[in-house]
């Protein structure tokens, strides 16, 4: 759907991916996004949250801090039973009363499969928005959390429950992928206002180099990423040898593989980890050089996977090196 036109409204590459920035006269702004998705674990309130901590990613990456949300619902009632929705229901409405924000309301249907996510509202002061399109070349890239969580719910949905059971095949990386998925990026978000980043974005569906060229391109810039310096969720390149990847992981680097310049050894399964498509992924911070290490030790101190990635430089608009 194309937004419509208006003096007061940020959209698009200005914004996050499915963010919108409303000005309001008082020299503050509202931030909207909203987002849904399919069931990705076993346990219904363990989604629910994931969900809620999803939904609102967009505004933590704008620098905003949410307000309340609308919860959105699907649900095939004759195949599942409605308490089980109300676990989903719980587990989104404890994230957000977590992380300071309230589930005010929403809207559930009848449907074929379940369906849940939030509509969320924050707000932000309006010379203090983080946008795609800030970054300046010299600017370090601070990731704060590992990815890999696309392999690892793929991986799910093809073994049987009991690998991710005590003792399972999966169950340590299960865990590590639940615990970051269910991570709100409040405190990203607050890291980044704090250093003063210059942009930002939230690493989701279109994974680390779609976001990270999204970023380049509406800031004008090149950028450059260290791949071993990228957070993984532990083991999780043993996914990539067993074919557990994504149809979604594999669009994405056939989008961006034009845009990237290749430096040393670099096999189709590094390539694909970093353009595997997320779910609550961490952010993607530009920040000063002079701040990086500052942001990475706060983040590690709280508890995040964070690492300087890479940099922003002078080149080709949204051309990515990436240093094997």
């Amino acid at each position: 759907m194309t937004p419509l036109s208006h003096p007061d409204l940020l959209v698009g590459n200005e914004t996050g991916d499915d963010a919108i920035v409303w000005r309001r006269s008082d020299g503050r702004a509202l931030v909207a996004s909203v987002d849904v998705f399919t069931p990705i674990v076993d346990d219904a309130a363990t989604w629910g949250r994931i969900a809620a901590v999803n939904a609102a990613s967009d505004v933590y990456a704008m620098g905003g801090t949410p307000l309340f949300a609308l919860a959105i619902a699907g649900w095939p009632r004759d195949e599942l039973p409605l308490e089980l929705l109300a676990e989903v229901l719980g587990g989104g409405q404890d994230a957000a009363l977590e992380s300071g924000w309230i589930v005010a309301g929403g809207h559930t249907i009848d449907g074929p499969e379940p369906l849940y996510g939030q509509a969320v509202i924050g707000e932000v002061e309006e010379d203090a928005v983080l946008t795609h399109a800030g970054g300046r070349p010299g600017d370090v890239l601070v990731l704060s959390k590992p990815i890999g969580t696309g392999l690892v719910a793929t991986a799910v949905k093809r073994r049987d429950p009991s690998a991710t059971g005590a003792g399972g095949a999966l169950h340590d990386l299960y865990a590590a992928a639940v615990r970051e998925m269910g991570r709100p990026n409040a405190v990203a978000a607050d890291v980044a206002r704090r250093c003063g980043a210059h942009a930002a974005t939230d690493v989701t569906g279109f994974g680390l180099l779609g976001h990270l060229r999204s970023l380049a391109v509406a800031s004008g810039v090149g950028a450059e990423v260290e791949f071993a310096a990228v957070p993984r969720l532990p083991d999780v390149e043993a996914l990539l040898v067993s074919g557990d990847v994504p149809g979604g992981t594999r669009r994405n680097l056939q989008d961006v593989l034009p845009h990237l310049d290749l430096r040393g050894e670099m096999g189709d399964a590094e390539l694909l980890l970093l353009a595997d498509a997320q779910t609550s992924g961490g952010l993607l911070l530009a920040i000063p050089p002079d701040r990086a290490d500052d942001a990475v030790t706060e983040l590690v101190g709280s508890g995040h996977g964070a690492r300087i990635v890479g940099r922003l430089g002078a080149a080709e608009p949204g051309r990515i090196v990436i240093r094997a």
